[in-house]
């Protein structure tokens, strides 16, 4: 079987009856384990897989099949998924089984999607890298030598290397964008709250929102539009009401955009990264669109408020993981407050516990007012001058990473390094606004380039029309 390019082949494929979703599940099963040194996976749900394919394909031939039916998703493993492990790429959580179904997966079932596996990622989704891991790194396909991204880099790979037609990641700073940004994919982040956070295996609760990976913008918007809406669990959840995003991609009109001067200066930024931006800017120009080059003035500000605020919420969240209830408990305690210190020092890796050192630090009494407070004060500056930026514009316009795919081990001794790989996308996840990353081009190694779209709050289906637009543009050139 060929490589289905988009769902919506893999439906009139379907419809036409050249395919089963049997046939579909076998298809990419066998793939992830031509490809399972990639190590996207690290688990399989091949039988329950199958099972579901069956189910549906029974479906299909009676027409009382979900919108979904014939899709095939993959699953980062920070989201609960009933009577499968889940254990957040940490060993503190090995063994640990999911009691209930997270609510943006179990909407996905719903729709007749069928879910492959988990997927590998940064552990407790820290880390802009894959390198994080407890399973051990995941590989890029464009380079095996390079990173994928982080943290939800399995589930970038899983898209990339043709494992799943979609995938769910997280994005608490970049986590679905910048992995994006280095395979080449698709990636959303909606508007916190737009998507139920039950479920999710918590990193820092005012940050974290689910993502979607995809080949292309359509199939990306029917993921989100199917799990995203209220939900009972999550006080957190908006009840605005959702869109059908995948059938309003037509975009016709003249877009304002603004393209952020200290992004596009920023000695970070790689020439070919930035030549690529302004090469789409000056197509967008030609084509009618006004494009304008703004001052953003606390981007210095937006990495430093976004690191002090979700080590503080890290430091808080993974308090509960003790070796009491569940998962990893030491076998070397010789009592209670050392099966405490045992369980989290042997437990978590270095960069969870590094953050939550932090964390515990700027929490701390001598020093809440000089940091956290602080913090959260620039983070409402920065929050109100992205919205007003985008009430006169529709759009933002900027690289989604300083840099391409960077090797393995070369920020590994230096955090701020690694850090900085985040420098464009925390703006979005500080403020709370929807952001997508599509491919721009490759560098000259053959490196996958991103473009980050921003757009106001809870505007996703501009986000995706525009996104889909401009993909059209770069295809027609």
């Amino acid at each position: 079987m060929e490589k289905f390019r988009s769902f919506d082949e893999i439906k009139k494929s379907l419809q036409n009856g050249d395919t089963s979703c049997k046939a579909i599940v076998n298809h990419y099963l066998e793939n992830i384990q031509t490809k399972a040194h990639l190590n996207a996976f690290v688990e399989v749900y091949t039988q329950s897989a199958l099972e579901k394919a069956e189910e549906i394909d029974k479906k299909l031939s009676t027409g009382k099949a979900g919108k979904l039916a014939g899709m095939v998703l993959g699953i980062k493993d920070v989201l609960c998924y009933q009577g499968h492990e889940a254990n957040a790429s940490s060993k503190i959580l090995s063994g640990f089984e999911s009691q209930f179904t997270a609510t943006a997966i179990q909407r996905l079932i719903d729709e007749d999607a069928i879910i492959i596996g988990r997927l590998n990622c940064d552990e407790f989704g820290m880390g802009s890298s894959n390198e994080n891991s407890v399973h051990g790194n995941t590989l890029n396909a464009a380079d095996e030598g390079r990173v994928p991204g982080g943290s939800s880099g399995g589930s970038a790979v899983a898209v990339q290397a043709n494992l799943c037609t979609a995938s769910l990641g997280t994005d608490t700073g970049g986590s679905v964008r910048q992995p994006a940004a280095f395979t080449g994919t698709v990636g959303i982040k909606p508007t916190y709250s737009r998507v139920s956070r039950w479920g999710l295996i918590a990193y820092a609760s005012s940050f974290d929102t689910i993502g979607v990976f995809s080949n292309n913008v359509k199939d990306n918007a029917m993921v989100l539009e199917t799990m995203a809406g209220p939900d009972d669990y999550d006080s957190t959840s908006s009840k605005k009401p959702v869109p059908n995003y995948s059938e309003l991609l037509h975009f016709d009109k003249r877009a304002k955009i603004a393209c952020l001067k200290e992004t596009m200066h920023s000695d970070a930024l790689q020439d070919e990264i930035k030549q690529h931006t302004l090469d789409i800017l000056d197509k967008l120009r030609e084509e009618g669109h006004q494009v304008e080059e703004v001052d953003f003035p606390l981007l210095t500000y937006v990495l430093p408020t976004y690191y002090i605020l979700t080590t503080a919420e890290a430091s808080s969240n993974l308090s509960r993981f003790d070796g009491v209830k569940y998962g990893y408990r030491t076998p070397n305690a010789h009592n209670l407050e050392s099966m405490y210190k045992l369980t989290r020092s042997e437990g978590f890796g270095e960069e969870v516990k590094r953050r939550i050192m932090l964390g515990t630090f700027v929490l701390s009494a001598s020093y809440y007012d000089a940091y956290f407070t602080k913090a959260q004060k620039v983070r409402r500056m920065i929050k109100e001058f992205t919205e007003n930026l985008l009430n006169k514009f529709d759009y933002i316009v900027m690289p989604t990473t300083p840099s391409v795919a960077f090797r393995f081990g070369e920020h590994r001794d230096d955090p701020v390094a690694m850090y900085l790989e985040d420098l464009f996308t925390v703006q979005a996840s500080v403020s709370g606004v929807p952001a997508i990353s599509i491919p721009n081009g490759n560098d000259s190694n053959g490196l996958p380039i991103g473009l980050q779209i921003m757009a106001n709050s809870f505007k996703e289906a501009d986000l995706y029309a525009f996104a889909n637009y401009l993909m059209d543009l770069k295809s027609s050139n």
